[in-house]
């Protein structure tokens, strides 16, 4: 049996609830720190960060932020978040889903993301090289990942974090 996930939109209500489930999937709180940082940056696009609720309970997160690839919009996808109780039960799936589908309707051509390549390659990400992509940091090819939306060309060059990121291009 499968549980069922709703998926919507971040809603003020949330911004505690996000911050907690942040807090318990990661190891310190850099990554609550840091979506609470973006909320307040241009960088922050209303309705790209998604909330995945059971039982009206928020158990998982996923935010895209405006970042650019030379001076081309694009958007990154971080941090993404589970409760633990929760991790490995299609939350993370249903909340990445659910963003990249808001992404594609606002009319986004492209997602970037750097994390486990053996999980984001599910929703069509690819390594971020093939499209002359690039982090402005070390790190290995096969983690920075791109996801194209479109048949239009892909731009290339260094990603440019937002500000909050702490990432000096």
């Amino acid at each position: 049996m499968s549980d069922a996930w709703v998926t919507r939109p971040e809603e003020e209500r949330d911004a505690r609830a996000i911050r907690e489930v942040l807090l318990a999937a990661f190891p310190t709180a850099l990554e609550a720190d840091l979506v609470d940082a973006l909320r307040e940056d241009a960088a922050w696009i209303p309705g790209l960060s998604i909330v995945t609720e059971h039982d009206g309970t928020v158990v998982g997160h996923a935010l895209l932020t405006r970042c650019h690839v030379g001076d081309t919009p694009a958007l990154a996808l971080a941090p993404c978040s589970v409760l633990p109780a929760y991790q490995r039960r299609g939350v993370g799936t249903a909340a990445i889903n659910a963003a990249l589908d808001a992404a594609r309707a606002l009319g986004e051509r492209l997602v970037l993301v750097l994390g486990h390549p053996s999980y984001y390659p599910r929703f069509g990400f690819v390594r971020a090289s093939i499209y002359g992509i690039r982090a402005p940091f070390d790190v290995p090819d096969e983690a920075m990942m791109a996801l194209p939306f479109g048949s239009g060309p892909v731009p290339s060059g260094t990603i440019a974090y937002p500000a909050p990121f702490g990432i000096a291009a």
